[in-house]
């Protein structure tokens, strides 16, 4: 039987996450919204702490956490505000690139700027489709000794606020390129930050432009069967860690909802006590926990080196995507007419939801990736 009761010394990290999110995040998601960045002063407490460096290595000055121990953590701060979470700077989703290959020379620039602890924001830009290798809007084109980028991404977290760039793009033959550009006086790509009002709005979503970036052989950490391989282990973790953060919102929202629907009266009787609420909550209630026992199995089995587990994350991704999306909106409804006032942050949380699922794939598509893998052939995802 598989355990997964954290040690004491990842129980107290935990708790100290939960105490975080608590007294330092919630209070501070509404103002970090409407500035459209995470407070410097809980920036410098979320780094002073080390829940920046979970994933990095030793070798860089990380705590190297298992999944299981940061999947809990992660939740625990996400309980707090996942807009929040989501736009701290740092290394972001290329840290579980990093850790997969920590010596890797076109690496060490960025490990070197980070040597005090105040590591520069990274974002991670998925352009790589085998199928429609223009889909995302970026283009890789050889001009011999190497690549030139070009074109306009679709929008992701951290963007607007990056410093370096790790690219996963197809080239002209359609192989997966893996690339890593630090920000340079040369530089030829810049954020172009639209007016995104959905949610996770401290979370720095922009699109990139690329105005024909030359791309050197020792900007390229892998092509090919080397690189798929890579992006296949690193999104693996990152569909764990962000299950994790999803699973973080989802208690937030049982539990604000149920103390909500205790305490409001109607005709006499708190409302939690009507059927139609009381089974919208346990169903709310199972969805969570559902998700979260399916998450900790998927991060125990990457944790172990199971292939199956890393071939398995994108359908447990796509699963806890539903539940978010159900326990969120049935949250607003449960709040009737408060839960669309911005007083309550149900409806901030169901927006940062939407939002999330937009960011890292929709259930339609994680489910036919899934079949890909199942099926070993592509597998049409409609329009």
């Amino acid at each position: 039987m598989i355990s997964f009761q954290p040690t004491e010394e990842e129980s107290a990290f935990v708790d100290l996450a939960g105490g975080v999110a608590r007294e330092r995040i919630r209070p501070m998601a509404t103002e970090c919204e409407q500035e459209r960045r995470v407070h410097p002063d809980l920036v410098k407490t979320m780094m002073d702490l080390g829940f920046t460096t979970l994933e990095l290595p030793h070798s860089w000055g990380g705590l190297e956490m298992p999944l299981i121990s940061q999947t809990q953590i992660w939740g625990a701060l996400s309980h707090g505000d996942l807009g929040v979470v989501q736009g701290l700077p740092g290394a972001g989703d290329g840290a579980s690139l990093i850790r997969l290959i920590p010596e890797h020379p076109a690496l060490q620039s960025y490990k070197a700027a980070g040597a005090d602890g105040d590591w520069p924001t990274v974002a991670f830009l998925q352009a790589a489709d085998g199928e429609n290798p223009g889909l995302s809007g970026v283009q890789a084109v050889s001009n011999g000794s190497g690549y030139v980028l070009r074109g306009i991404s679709l929008p992701f977290r951290l963007a607007a606020f990056a410093d370096s760039l790790l690219v996963a793009v197809n080239d002209p033959e359609g192989e997966t390129l893996l690339l890593w550009l630090d920000r340079r006086e040369d530089s030829r790509w810049h954020a172009v930050e639209g007016d995104y009002r959905l949610g996770l709005l401290a979370a720095g979503c922009a699109r990139v432009q690329f105005e024909e970036e030359v791309i050197t052989s020792d900007q390229v950490i892998a092509r090919g069967s080397e690189a798929r391989e890579l992006l296949s282990q690193a999104q693996a973790r990152i569909y764990v860690l962000e299950a994790a953060k999803e699973v973080g919102l989802m208690e937030a929202a049982v539990s604000y909802t149920a103390e909500y629907t205790s305490q409001r009266k109607a005709f006499g009787q708190e409302i939690a006590k009507f059927q139609g609420v009381s089974f919208t909550l346990a169903d709310m209630a199972i969805e969570t926990r559902t998700s979260r026992n399916l998450l900790w199995q998927t991060a125990e089995r990457i944790n172990d080196g199971d292939s199956t587990g890393k071939e398995a994350a994108g359908g447990m991704l796509s699963r806890v995507h539903r539940s978010l999306r159900f326990v969120t909106d049935s949250a607003v409804q449960l709040l009737g007419g408060h839960g669309y006032v911005q007083e309550f942050p149900v409806e901030k949380w169901m927006r940062d939801a939407q939002a999330q699922v937009s960011l890292y794939g929709r259930e339609g598509e994680l489910l036919a990736r899934r079949g890909e893998q199942l099926l070993g052939d592509r597998v049409p995802t409609g329009t």
